[in-house]
């Protein structure tokens, strides 16, 4: 065996480690050690977090500047949850940030760079960074409207913090409505920074009102990029006229997103009332997956599932066949939103998602998607399932590194 194919098992079992790491700093968050927000810098130097759509941070106070992201040893990158309650802590040491583990081992690890367009304004003065938030890895993220309007009805889905975010962090990180100009201008900033994927989402809308929004966006997106294809999701409720999802695919989106949230029938009247009720059931959403994938292509829609909120088994059923379909279904870990009906609860183990995550990894093996369709398909390319096929497919760095290392020893 030669030194690159024993370097790279080696370097393959140290990042399935560090994935077990990040499912754990994923699922249970940090508390902050003395000091350490004015060494990062966050909002200066490094990229901060800008609420958008959720929060995940059980620690909500809108005034503290927070980092977004956390960088381990060999690449993987983990969203930083802020949570003073439990033992893992990120620290500083005068010289280099550590993310401390609850059992004293410390990792050291690096806050991304802040993007440069974040520093700059649209056209009516809008801060960009407030438009559309850097996802890491090229892509860039939209929430439109941080109001939905199921909560008129008292039927919100029972995990969903959206409205809740708006009320806690409105005022000071400008959440709110997003006009098709501003995204196109910040679009526009962002590709030209190197940013090449990115997705359209927000509340709950009427249906009409929604297609016709998502119109003008393209239409600012493409006006303002020069790009036909711009590489975009839309992310939508499924709508009682499937053949409206056709208006999207002439707009200019390449992939599609109508997120079922929970595969089982009973436990979709439970939690997403509001969606059982204006849309047409879980019946019809599943149909709304199909019917989009006829559209759209094979590995071309996305469909999340709350990771957590219904059992393993019955998850991964609703993996497998939605794949089947041509579905990128996914389930990521629940995080238990602040302000949401379901505050409070706690999430299955991270190893339980991690399991869920290397069992997707299989189903997609077997259905033949490939990485450029998880990449396109998803909204942010941190999901304990993008990890795997990165490793797999040897896609981080360090791999490299470890290549031009070999080389120039041999």
């Amino acid at each position: 065996m030669s030194v690159n194919q024993d370097s790279a098992i080696d370097i393959k079992r140290k990042l399935y480690q560090e994935l077990e790491l990040k499912a754990e700093f994923n699922q249970d968050g940090f508390a902050l050690g003395h000091d350490v927000l004015r060494h990062i810098d966050a909002g200066g130097g490094r990229q901060e977090q800008v609420q958008c759509l959720f929060n995940y941070n059980r620690n909500t106070d809108p005034r503290l500047s927070l980092p977004s992201f956390l960088v381990l040893p060999h690449g993987l990158v983990v969203p930083f949850r802020h949570d003073g309650k439990l033992t893992h802590r990120l620290e500083f040491d005068g010289g280099n940030f550590y993310a401390v583990h609850r059992d004293g081992t410390a990792y050291p690890v690096t806050v991304p760079e802040r993007p440069k367009y974040y520093d700059k304004l649209t056209s009516d003065g809008t801060p960009m960074r407030t438009v559309a938030v850097h996802n890491t890895g090229g892509v860039i993220f939209v929430a439109y409207s941080n109001e939905c309007a199921l909560q008129l009805t008292s039927k919100d889905c029972l995990f969903c913090n959206i409205n809740a975010t708006k009320a806690t962090y409105g005022e000071i990180q400008g959440v709110k409505w997003k006009y098709p100009d501003q995204i196109g201008e910040t679009a526009a900033a962002a590709y030209q920074e190197g940013n090449r994927h990115l997705t359209i989402s927000g509340g709950f809308v009427p249906e009409r009102r929604e297609v016709d929004y998502y119109l003008d966006v393209a239409e600012s997106i493409r006006e303002h990029t020069g790009l036909d294809d711009f590489n975009g999701t839309a992310c939508i409720g499924a709508p009682r006229d499937l053949t409206i999802i056709e208006k999207y695919k002439e707009a200019g989106y390449r992939t599609l997103a109508i997120n079922i949230e929970v595969w089982n029938e009973h436990f979709f009247r439970a939690y997403c009332p509001g969606k059982e009720k204006e849309c047409g059931g879980r019946d019809h959403w599943v149909a709304a997956l199909e019917y989009g994938v006829g559209v759209f292509g094979f590995g071309r829609v996305r469909s999340n599932m709350v990771g957590g909120l219904e059992s393993k088994d019955s998850t991964l059923e609703g993996i497998d066949y939605l794949t089947s379909k041509g579905v990128l279904a996914i389930s990521p870990a629940w995080i238990p939103n602040p302000g949401s009906a379901l505050e409070g609860h706690r999430s299955p183990e991270p190893e339980w998602h991690l399991d869920v995550a290397k069992k997707t990894y299989e189903i997609y093996r077997k259905r033949g998607f490939t990485w450029d369709q998880v990449y396109d398909g998803n909204a942010a390319p941190l999901t304990l399932l993008h990890d795997i096929y990165r490793i797999e497919e040897r896609r981080f760095p360090v791999f490299e590194t470890a290549r031009a290392a070999a080389l120039a020893a041999a």
